[in-house]
């Protein structure tokens, strides 16, 4: 603790490498008894106790990877004292960089510190417990409600993942599609004001899905897989989709 802020951010000497959770107990331990706190393990239900005068103990769960459990058992440590820790071994391969991320923000929402075991080397903090106060987003929140207001109807309801979600943008370019369909080879500006939907040459120039192709400068049609396109996405035609 640096005054009245907690925090445990060193690391501690190396040892070797661990197989079992309790190969993660002895960097922990170095980490906390560096900080001057008196450390046990196996303490009651608690995999790792550390004390230091009058301090609130601190009580680390200690496990080889991330789990629902090794978080309810963390939760349930809460009764106890705020300063509760998760342990693991520092994620690797493909998936690790996201794991982390999305891991350490349940920790930070639900209270908890986060402390990683670097190479079997060095316990490492990634975050001390603490109240969790997001910031918002006001970008987000306005692109949420451009995409709501965007949407027609509510063609998501009920089978709409047969295919993916329907989308604003899918909708438009759904629009476009039908036109072509009823008068094909058709100039974008001419799309756009009869089905208003200002971007249709954009949609039809990107060609997301694959369903225009382009005849000449300006001039957009459909392709076989646009026509399929229509059918597919039929179900978010209608009352509760595209009018």
């Amino acid at each position: 603790m640096d005054g009245d802020k907690w925090t445990l951010s060193e690391t501690s000497p190396t040892v070797p490498f661990m197989n079992r959770e309790s190969d993660l107990y002895p960097p922990i331990k170095a980490l906390l008894e560096r900080q001057g706190y008196t450390v046990k393990g196996e303490v009651g239900a608690a995999d790792l106790v550390a004390v230091r005068d009058d301090a609130p103990p601190v009580i680390v769960e200690l496990k080889l990877r991330f789990s629902l459990s090794l978080f309810h058992q963390a939760v349930a440590r809460l009764a106890i004292t705020d300063q509760v820790y998760l342990a693991v071994p520092k994620p690797t391969g493909r998936t690790a960089r996201r794991a982390t991320k999305d891991n350490l923000a349940l920790c930070r929402r639900l209270g908890l510190g986060l402390i990683f075991v670097r190479d079997g080397k060095r316990a490492e903090v990634l975050c001390d417990p603490g109240p969790y106060a997001p910031r918002k987003s006001k970008t987000r929140a306005n692109r949420l409600l451009k995409e709501f207001d965007r949407l027609d109807g509510d063609p998501n309801a009920g089978g709409a993942t047969r295919f993916g979600i329907v989308t604003g943008y899918r909708q438009e370019a759904l629009r476009c599609a039908a036109h072509l369909a009823e008068h094909g080879p058709s100039k974008g500006s001419d799309v756009a004001r009869a089905v208003q939907v200002s971007a249709a040459t954009r949609i039809m120039a990107d060609n997301h899905y694959g369903w225009f192709e382009r005849v000449r400068t300006g001039i957009y049609r459909l392709t076989d897989q646009g026509a399929d396109g229509l059918k597919h996405w039929a179900y978010s035609w209608g009352e509760d989709g595209i009018d």
